[in-house]
């Protein structure tokens, strides 16, 4: 069996190729793509066996939620249905989530949210079971794009801290967008 790899990557497009950008910035090339068709800034799970340099043969891709962060709507459309983090990081200019969740068969709703009269940069993670029914724990990913907190900064690193409900109270993490 070759020795492959498993990361959270960026599609890149050009043209009608496919690139992905992993967090710290290397862009690889895979040989082929196969039954595949992503939008550009897509976040994906990407399993590859590196094939020498930036060239790569993919094992699978699967797209995960991707979203951005939500100036408006907090507190009031927030959701604090409890999750189990599994991990938690930022990596390149992303929040990367590996969740845990209750899900039996409708549709789950997750955002990020600012809380602006905070005089911190404090982001909340708003889940909704959308009423969903217990059912059984299905692993979640999801990503965010964290560059909105750097514009209002300049290049300088941005700490933040993350709040985010689980079955035994809401966590905060300390976090640094570099």
């Amino acid at each position: 069996m070759d020795d492959y790899l498993v990361e959270f990557a960026t599609v890149v497009k050009e043209n009608s190729n496919y690139r992905f950008r992993l967090d710290n910035g290397r862009l690889l090339i895979p040989d082929e793509v196969k039954d595949y068709s992503g939008e550009e800034g897509q976040r994906v799970i990407l399993n590859y066996i590196p094939l020498g340099g930036d060239a790569i043969k993919i094992n699978f891709v699967s797209n995960i939620f991707t979203g951005t962060i939500q100036s408006d709507g907090f507190p009031q459309n927030y959701s604090d249905d409890p999750v189990k983090i599994q991990s938690v990081w930022v990596g390149g200019d992303w929040l990367n989530l590996v969740l845990e969740i209750e899900y039996l068969n409708m549709p789950h709703k997750v955002a990020l949210f600012r809380d602006r009269s905070s005089s911190s940069v404090d982001l909340y993670f708003s889940h909704s079971s959308e009423n969903d029914p217990p059912g059984y724990p299905r692993m979640m990913y999801a990503s965010f794009l964290l560059s909105d907190l750097r514009e209002q900064v300049g290049s300088s690193p941005v700490p933040f801290r993350f709040f985010i409900n689980t079955y035994t109270g809401i966590r905060i993490f300390e976090l640094e967008l570099k």
